[in-house]
């Protein structure tokens, strides 16, 4: 479960920078720093459960893959609203400086990653029997 974890962790940092990405640029389009989290989310979901299908769960899959992706985007969606959470709290307490936003989504970021690991592991991707 050790190594789980951290191929775990390490898919989230490269789900990080996909996020923080498209947060910039939505923010730079003028999406605002909310519905620009709810995009930045989704994509970083996306890219993080192409990591984590083929590298940290390595499991028999008997469901078809728009199936595993909704189960994941579900799952991650519970420490997703955790992660999201906590980033609406840190930007209101932050000065308005152009880092506020990716120092929120930071400490979102951890806030959610272990309910994340949680139900990916014992829900998504768990052993087919």
């Amino acid at each position: 479960m050790r190594s789980q974890l951290f191929r775990f962790a390490i898919a989230g940092a490269i789900g990080f920078l996909v996020d923080a990405g498209v947060l910039y640029v939505a923010l730079a389009i003028g999406l605002g720093p909310y519905f620009g989290r709810a995009l930045s989310f989704l994509c970083a979901a996306f890219a993080t459960w192409q990591i984590n299908r083929r590298l940290t769960f390595v499991v028999e899959r008997t469901e078809s893959l728009w199936t595993e992706w909704l189960r994941y985007l579900a799952a991650m969606s519970v420490g997703g609203a955790c992660n999201y959470g906590a980033y609406v709290a840190v930007l209101m307490f932050l000065p308005k400086v152009a880092v506020a936003p990716l120092i929120a989504l930071g400490v979102g970021s951890i806030v959610g990653m272990f309910v994340n690991f949680a139900f990916a592991r014992w829900w998504v991707f768990r052993a087919q029997h």
